[in-house]
């Protein structure tokens, strides 16, 4: 995945959190979080940043690893919530 498909806010909001992403590098799907300044505690300051943004929650079971290492990972378990909210 080389595109990026999410929304303004998202990247913005996570923007804030790579305290070692240059600002004029791009965020990129595959970009490593971890590498670019993402620690645990700032995962938790994220994790309701964007559930405020976007008016969700996440489930427990999604709060992983795997969810927090790339943008791509990140923004799929927000836009199948984000979904879901709008199905209902």
């Amino acid at each position: 995945m080389t595109e990026r498909h999410w929304t303004g806010p998202f990247e913005e909001t996570l923007r804030a959190y790579l305290t070692l992403l240059p600002a004029d590098r791009p965020i990129t799907p595959q970009l490593r979080l971890i590498d670019q300044g993402l620690d645990s505690l700032a995962t938790v300051s994220l994790l309701l940043d964007l559930e405020e943004a976007f008016e969700v929650t996440v489930p427990d079971h999604l709060l992983n690893e795997e969810t927090f290492a790339t943008p791509a990972g990140l923004w799929s378990v927000i836009e199948s919530l984000l979904a879901r909210k709008h199905a209902e």
